[in-house]
């Protein structure tokens, strides 16, 4: 009687083993009292220091510089001490990013 074959090991992630993938949300708890860069859906960029988030990726962010396009092309800028973002606007996250000017 012939043994059953073992199975395939899983493929490891890039550059690593299976056991150094992170999941996204891993990555923005990392993030958590840093410097975060956030790309919206409509085009506006949010700057500022990450308080918190949950599993909708709403965040708390603190010391904030948003960043608006209008269709002219002229980028204004506004200060704020600290904002709720709502996750479904997200597009992008840039741990560590900062907007440019």
């Amino acid at each position: 009687m012939a043994t059953p074959a073992a199975a395939p090991a899983a493929p490891a992630a890039a550059g690593g083993a299976a056991s150094s993938r992170i999941l996204p949300l891993e990555l923005v708890d990392k993030c958590v009292g840093s410097r975060i860069w956030v790309l919206m859906k409509n085009d506006s960029e949010v700057a500022g220091t990450l308080r918190g988030f949950d599993d909708y990726v709403n965040m708390v962010l603190d010391d904030v510089t948003e960043i608006s396009t209008d269709a002219s092309g002229e980028r204004t800028e506004a200060k704020l001490d600290q904002i709720l973002l709502n996750g479904n606007s997200v597009a992008v996250l840039v741990p560590g990013g900062e907007p440019h000017a």
